[in-house]
This record gives C-alpha cells, structure tokens and sequence, in this order.
C-alpha cells in the first residue's frame, strides 16, 4: 500500500460484472487501465441526464469531469454505484450531501496539474517582462518596432507569490532558475518548509510592497474574494506586475483597470475572470494586460495525468478497497463512525474556534482525549477532523477528513494526539491545542447527550456554551459592568444575543455569547466589536463562525 491510502474491505464482486461509466471525455490511457481488469466501461460523453440516469442503473462506478452534474437524482438512479470518481480538482459539479448520504465515495485528482499551472504562471510573467504578446502581434501587422518592445530581465527582480501550496512551490522552483528573489505569503506554510525552498515568509501587505511580480494560487473563499481591490492596490509597490492563474475572483476587475490605468499596477497577465467567458472585454484588452482563457491545466500532460490518476483511485477501490484522494470518507467501520459523528463535529468546531484567535501561522495542532473516549481506536478521525476544519476554509482541492493529515503534512503542520484516563468532570473530553508563531490556543470540549457537542473551556477557564452559529468569546478583567457594557453595545448596535455564558478563574474571566447573524448586517457587527474591544476591562474579542454545517 502506498504512504498515506486508506483500506477499506470490499464488497465481494465477480470480477467481469462490473461496469464503469464514463461520461465526460477521458484520455484512453485511462479507459484501458479500467478496461485491462476485465470490466465493462461504458465511455460516451454528452449524454443527457435522462440516458445517463438510465445507464447508471447497474453501474458500479462513475467518472466524470465538470461538464457531468452528479445530482441527488442522478444519484437515486444508482442504486449499485459504489465511487465517483472527479477527473480534475473541483467538485462542485458534485452533490456531495447526496453522495455522502447514499454512501458513495467520491475522489478527485488533486495536483495532477500542478506542473502545468506553475508553467502557465511563468510564461504569463515572461511574457509581461518582454512583452511577447505585443510584439508578435505588431510583427503579424506587419510593423517592425524593435525600440518599443524594450523589455526588463527577471534576474534579481523579487517575486512575490501569494499561496505556497503545490502550485505555489512549484512556481518558486521555476522563478529560482531565473535568478529571482522569492518571497511568500502563506499563514498555513512552516517556516521549514519554506526554508528548504529558500523562500521568505512575509505578510500579505509586506509582500506587494516588496514584489515586483506577485504570482496568485490562493482558493477562493469568502474571506480572499475581491482580496485585490483598491485598497490593495493603493499600496502596493508601484508598477508591480500581477499574474493570477488561481480563481478570477480573487481580484476586483474594475479595480484593477483602475490601477492599470494610474500605473499603480504595471501589467497584468490573467488566466481566470470573474465571469468566464468574460461579459466586459475591456480589462483583457488593455494593451498592459496578457489574458489567456482559462488554459494554465490545459496540457496534454495534465489531462493524461489527471485522467490516469482519477481511474486508478477507481481501480484501486474496486479492486483492492483501497481508498486514495477521497473527500467524503473516512476509514472506519460504519457503526464507529455513526457514533463518532458528534465528537468528528465537535473537532471540527474546537478547530474553527482556536483557529479564528486571530491570523497567526500553524505549526502545530494538539489533541488529548480523557475518559472513555481515550479507548477508542478510531480517534484518529478526530484529530483529521481538527485539520480538515483548520485548513478547509483556506486551502482549495476537497480537503477532507481523509486528507487533511496529508495537506498539514504538506504545510509543515504537525499533528499530536494523546490519550489519558484520568477524570475531567466528564465522561469523554476533547482538549484541542493550536500552536502557532504568536503562542498557544487553547480550548476544550465534550458532547451531552444525545448528540450535543458543547464547548465547556477556554485557555483554561471553564466556561459551558453550545457550538453554534455565530459566536463572540470575550475576554475580559473579573470586575463588574463589562458584561453589562457589551450587552448595551450589542443592543445599540441591533445585534441580538441568543444566549450567553460565563466562566471565570484567577486570571480572568470569558464571556461566550451566541449571536444572531444577519448576513446583510456584517459592518454593522464589526462596528459593534470595535466597540467592545474599547471597554475598560476586555482584554480580547474575537468573532468565532463555525461550519454552516453543523450549526
């Protein structure tokens, strides 16, 4: 078995019964390595729903690409389909809650193409250093215009990338060999790692000060949507060059244009939009623009590799139960898991809460499980759990319970769980300790029956409050009137507290408040936290948003 799979025991099959599906366009190499175990693959692109849902009656297996929309009722036609597998990285062409519910595995190809974008990227800054886009067009127009093509060697220019994750280091790779200076912005990357790549850790306001080329490989999230907008630009260094081969929405269009415009920004080379294929031509045809449509992955190597990659996870778990790139599975019997789903959402909202402290960088994650639970033999998944909620909402590929060890393997982010019997007022415990570059994080947790996971301490003040929703964790000097204060705030402010509690010990106390959420109201609760951190007496505030999921 390779490093890093999961085993799960097969359902006997008969061979030469099996059949695969296929029905977006893969390379054939991929058909075959399905083909020579002898099973039937039924490979034809274009169907429309209706046919496909009537070929996947007795099928085993399913690939597709995005062109595919694996439905709920897709899915209800498959009553034998046992694993999907996604050809590509993204799945939201996927019903994952259907397919999660009807016990379908589904797996991708995550970094398959990660070669291929990381070129992309760098062709995309060579042409913007030499203006080879323009020069060829002037050259097919006819017109021989040597001194206006006067271009800027990349040797000793500093290169900022902003996500060092697979693409990201391979990028780095690349700009090295060109004798640029390399520097990163990446909370969720160790120095270490970032060390052995003879990259600088910075901030992300640092690093577009500094670069004169940024590279973008960030996901896109609530938090990095129009993360490039006119605040940015005004105070990045003047006439950096920007290449985005990541997710168009990372950059607000209009914005840009502005700062192309003034010569804040001086070149642009884009491979995604915010709307694709664009509505508003007039940013991808500005002469200090280089824009492509969407094609960084698009090489004949990337499409073979992410095609072979996804048919062998396939394989493997029909041949072998092998479980390889899933993003909806853990390995555990189903009994287990059924009891552990309350304790697998309780980690998950402990690593939201410790990981919403503040920004600060990862590099390490601790778990320590007391009373009965510490027998368990499939608390593993917790601690997977944990990283999965840390790295989730900043990392892009289907980062799951399955895969989140290897993605914090991959950061730098080590992994520590232990076990003791001893007594902590209740029956199981989850003590979770997030360890980063600013300190320690610090917070525990436990489930009331039936399936209520609670949050019961916060750096070590006991404090009871129910994991939900919005939160505010407040912490504050043991004196009168702070509480009273807040609430006044709040009220002012039109912010509607659901519930609250209290804990408190000799270094303070902690005030856990579960609030109301408009989500048309978002600079309003801001201004209110603002208030509350000027009170006489609060120490800290954060505002906690845990998973929609399990609210």
């Amino acid at each position: 078995m390779e490093h890093g799979q999961l085993h799960q025991n097969p359902q006997p099959q008969v061979r030469n019964t099996l059949k695969i599906v296929v029905s977006d366009d893969l390379p054939a190499s991929a058909l075959e390595l399905l083909r020579a175990e002898g099973w039937q693959v039924d490979a034809r692109s274009g169907r429309s729903p209706a046919d496909l849902a009537v070929d996947l009656a007795d099928a085993d297996a399913l690939l597709v690409r995005s062109a595919t929309k694996v439905t709920k009722d897709l899915l209800n036609a498959a009553p034998r389909l046992r694993i999907v597998g996604r050809a590509g990285t993204g799945v939201d062409n996927i019903d994952m809650t259907a397919a999660s519910g009807r016990g379908v595995l589904v797996v991708n190809a995550p970094g398959a193409n990660s070669i291929s974008v990381a070129e992309q990227a760098i062709a995309l800054v060579l042409s913007l250093a030499r203006m080879v886009p323009a020069a060829d067009q002037a050259m097919k127009a006819g017109k021989w215009e040597k001194k206006k093509f006067l271009g800027t060697e990349l040797r000793g220019k500093t290169l900022g990338i902003a996500g060092l994750g697979r693409i990201g280091q391979e990028v780095a790779i690349r700009a090295r060999s060109f004798g640029m200076q390399i520097v990163a912005h990446d909370p969720y990357i160790s120095q270490e790692i970032a060390g052995t790549l003879g990259v600088e850790l910075l901030s992300l306001d640092e690093l577009c000060q500094r670069a004169d080329y940024l590279s973008l490989h960030l996901p896109s999230t609530p938090e990095t949507k129009h993360l490039f907008n006119d605040a940015r630009f005004a105070k990045v260094k003047r006439g950096i060059r920007i290449v985005n081969t990541a997710r168009g929405e990372l950059i607000d269009e209009a914005a840009l244009k502005r700062a192309l415009e003034s010569g804040a920004v001086g070149g642009a080379g884009l491979d995604v939009f915010e709307k694709e294929p664009p509505t508003d031509w007039s940013l991808a045809q500005m002469p200090s623009v280089v824009a492509t449509p969407h094609i960084a992955a698009s090489t004949e190597e990337a499409q073979e590799l992410v095609g072979l990659d996804t048919a062998a996870a396939v394989r493997d778990f029909l041949r072998d139960g092998i479980v390889r790139n899933a993003v909806n599975f853990p390995s555990i019997h189903p009994e287990e898991l059924q009891r552990l789903q309350p304790w697998i959402r309780l980690s998950e909202s402990l690593a939201a809460i410790v990981s919403q402290m503040g920004p600060a960088r990862v590099e390490g994650l601790g778990l320590r499980y007391y009373g009965s639970l510490a027998d368990s033999r499939a608390t593993d998944v917790l601690a997977s759990s944990a990283a999965a909620g840390i790295l989730r909402p900043i990392l892009s590929g289907g980062v799951s319970i399955v895969n989140a060890r290897q993605a914090a393997r991959e950061r730098g982010i080590e992994i520590v769980e232990s076990r003791s019997t001893r007594s902590r007022h209740y029956t199981s415990l989850v003590s979770m300790k997030l360890h980063t570059a600013d300190g320690e994080r610090w917070a525990e947790g436990t489930v009331f029956e039936p399936n209520s996971p609670r949050l019961v301490s916060v750096r070590g003040v006991n404090v009871e409050a129910a994991l939900s929703g919005t939160m505010l964790i407040i912490c504050n000097d043991d004196r009168p009137g702070v509480i009273g204060e807040v609430g006044t705030i709040l009220g002012k402010h039109k912010v509607n507290i659901a519930s609250f509690a209290l804990g408190r010990n000799d270094t303070g106390a902690v005030g856990i408040l579960n609030i109301d959420e408009d989500a048309n109201a978002a600079s309003t609760l801001e201004k209110a936290i603002d208030s509350i951190k000027q009170i006489s007496g609060v120490r800290e505030v954060w505002l906690i948003r845990l998973p929609q999921s399990y609210s």
